[in-house]
Order: C-alpha cells, then structure tokens, then sequence
C-alpha cells in the first residue's frame, strides 16, 4: 500500500514540464536537430526542452502503468502539441539499447486548451473512467487547485516538476489514500 501509484497522473506543461510559456515564448516554425533527445527550436533558436527530471518520471509512469495526461490551458494548442510531437524522449536510464521516444507518446491523453482546468479533469474522467480520487495532477499554478474540488490531488511545483517535487506528490496522493 505505501507503493501504491495513482492511477492516472496528470501534468500542466507551461513552467511545469518545461520552462516557458508556449504561447508566448516561443515562435514557429518549431524544429528538432537531428535526433537530438529533449531539444525543440522554435523560428529565433529559442529551446523547448523538459527539465532535467522529467523523462525519467515519464519513463517511470510509463513502467508501472500509470496512465499519463498533459492537461495545459493556452491559446497555443496546436503549437504545443507540435512541441510534444518533436521532443525526443531519451531512452530510460540504463537501457542502452532503447531509442528516443516522442514526448506526444508518452502521454496516454492530452487536453490541451483554453478554460479551465476543471473541464480538462471532466473530460479525462469521462475518457478513462478513473475516479478523480485515483488523480494526482502538478502544476505551477495554485489558481488551478480549483480541481481539488472534484476530488483529485493538487500538487503545486512553483519551479516545475523535478524528482523531489514529484516524490512530494506521490506522498501527499498516498497520505490522503492511506485508509
């Protein structure tokens, strides 16, 4: 039971999974070099990458079966998924073998778009049938705490989602789940 995953974890993008706004920061067209894992350009050479933890939280999730969302409230949808689609995914730690993966595959569900994040939550729940109990949902907003309400759990990450953020968030999800 101390193990115990929820099972669905869900992540904002802007300054949570990445540092900047995409409907602000960045510029089209976007591009990859080559095959170069967790770099994205955007028209000016501006960087698109997830903060050093992230691929191998996602890597994680991905083993235990978890399943993945990407809940983002921006004007910049198609931009954003653009981003996903050429971000590559280093292979999991220690798998030399393993090939990069597009960041968009990692993700089981995206809801990516205007309003708020309540409505993203509805629609995943509606999608999976999960439970908004069995949720854990980071963002750097606290506004967006607003999905606790439904009954899912809220972790603020002010600096974005890093191993200790995350390990934060597991353990406040399983202190409410200890029953």
């Amino acid at each position: 039971m101390a193990n115990r995953m929820p099972k669905l974890i869900a992540f904002d993008l802007d300054y949570t999974l990445w540092d900047l706004w995409i409907d602000t920061h960045v510029s089209e067209p976007l591009r990859r070099d080559g095959n170069k894992t967790n770099q994205v350009l955007d028209r000016c050479n501006n960087e698109i990458c997830f903060y050093q933890d992230v691929p191998q939280i996602l890597h994680r999730l991905r083993g235990e079966g978890v399943f993945v969302a990407a809940c983002s409230r921006t004007c910049a949808a198609s931009m954003a998924r653009r981003a996903l689609s050429l971000l590559l995914v280093p292979a999991k730690d220690g798998d030399e073998r393993g090939a990069p993966v597009a960041a968009e595959k990692m993700f089981d569900q995206m809801e990516i778009y205007p309003g708020s994040k309540k409505a993203h939550f509805r629609k995943l729940h509606e999608a999976t049938g999960i439970s908004y109990s069995e949720m854990l949902f980071f963002d750097d907003e606290i506004r967006n705490k607003e999905v606790e309400s439904l009954g899912v759990t809220f972790c603020l990450v002010p600096d974005g989602v890093d191993a200790q953020a995350f390990e934060k968030g597991l353990r406040e999800w399983r202190r409410r789940h200890s029953e």
